[in-house]
């Protein structure tokens, strides 16, 4: 079983680091860290570097509009230079809200221009000559990214949950980071991933399930902890695109997804939480007690999960490693 953590830098970096580097002695295998519309990942990404040893450090995401797809290259070179080699370039479209209002870039073909991306990082990442012909861009005078090459190639992730998207996904990329997919179907994700590489000629890879993964820890008989537990589903059916709660349509959750958004078009707040079921919150999250939890998280890798990234718990050093500790079963 391989975990990771999702965390920013927080409030006070060193005690984020503190907490990262504990993780790492666990043996936590991926760190990974976002940015949406908060402050810049990379200048984090350059301490996790600096500060770490072995575990290996992620975005989860980068949006594919905000920043050119030489200038991610440009970046995860200096990260490669600096971590030795440790990086994961982790990409996705983010939303139209994010993309149009934060950055004011048009939100136009993510799909394909997610595509671009990835094979234009690739070529630079790997020493190539950049000679692009898409349909988005195109480069033509051959510059190559000068910078000391720590290994053959960096991974590429891809946040991707629709049909479409984990299709080209299998087709061009090194992983997925799939969000609020039920364990019973990492198998089946994995089938089409590889369905989709083997069409392209790609027979010999298999890529990385790296799902993020919510853990609350507490009394079954304690409604809080349900109500915890609903609460990041409920947004996702509720307040954002509707490729999530198609997803989760698609994953055998249409009751539940349909009489939660019914209630909250209403705006009844509680029903659209009571219509998540309990069944619907153990198929997807990790829930329970404490000594359940390090079992749980081995029986989603035994289904499939190959990294599961779960958020960095609260509180203390001292809380946080035990925390830590209880997930991975040390």
């Amino acid at each position: 079983m391989k975990l990771g953590i999702l965390c920013g830098s927080g409030r006070d970096w060193r005690d984020t680091i503190e907490k990262v580097r504990i993780a790492e002695s666990l043996g936590y295998s991926l760190v990974a860290t976002g940015e949406a519309w908060g402050p810049s990942t990379v200048p984090w990404m350059t301490l996790l570097a600096t500060h770490t040893e072995k575990i290996h450090i992620g975005t989860s995401i980068l949006n594919v509009f905000s920043r050119s797809p030489a200038a991610i290259a440009q970046e995860f070179a200096s990260l490669e230079m600096l971590s030795n080699g440790r990086m994961v370039c982790g990409l996705g479209s983010s939303g139209h809200r994010v993309i149009e209002h934060f950055h004011g870039v048009p939100f136009d073909r993510p799909l394909r221009r997610i595509r671009e991306y990835v094979e234009i990082i690739k070529l630079l990442l790997e020493g190539n000559e950049l000679q692009y012909e898409g349909q988005l861009m195109q480069m033509s005078r051959g510059f190559r990214l000068d910078y000391e090459r720590q290994r053959d190639s960096v991974p590429i992730y891809i946040a991707a949950i629709t049909p479409k998207s984990i299709k080209q996904t299998g087709e061009i990329a090194d992983g997925i980071f799939p969000i609020h997919w039920p364990s019973a179907r990492f198998a089946s994700l994995q089938t089409d991933l590889n369905a989709a590489a083997a069409a392209v000629g790609r027979s010999d890879v298999t890529l990385t399930v790296a799902p993020f993964t919510n853990v609350y820890v507490g009394d079954l008989d304690d409604e809080n902890l349900w109500q915890a537990a609903r609460q990041p589903l409920f947004h996702y059916i509720n307040r954002m695109g509707d490729f999530y709660w198609n997803m989760l349509v698609a994953n055998g959750f249409e009751d539940d997804v349909l009489a939660s958004r019914a209630a909250w078009q209403q705006r009844d707040r509680e029903g659209a939480f009571a219509s998540i079921s309990k069944e619907m919150v153990q198929a997807i999250q990790v829930i329970g007690g404490a000594e359940t939890i390090a079992s749980q998280l081995k029986e989603r890798s035994d289904n499939g999960a190959h990294v599961q990234l779960i958020p960095m718990p609260q509180g203390t050093t001292a809380e946080v490693e035990r925390q830590l500790g209880l997930y991975i079963g040390s």
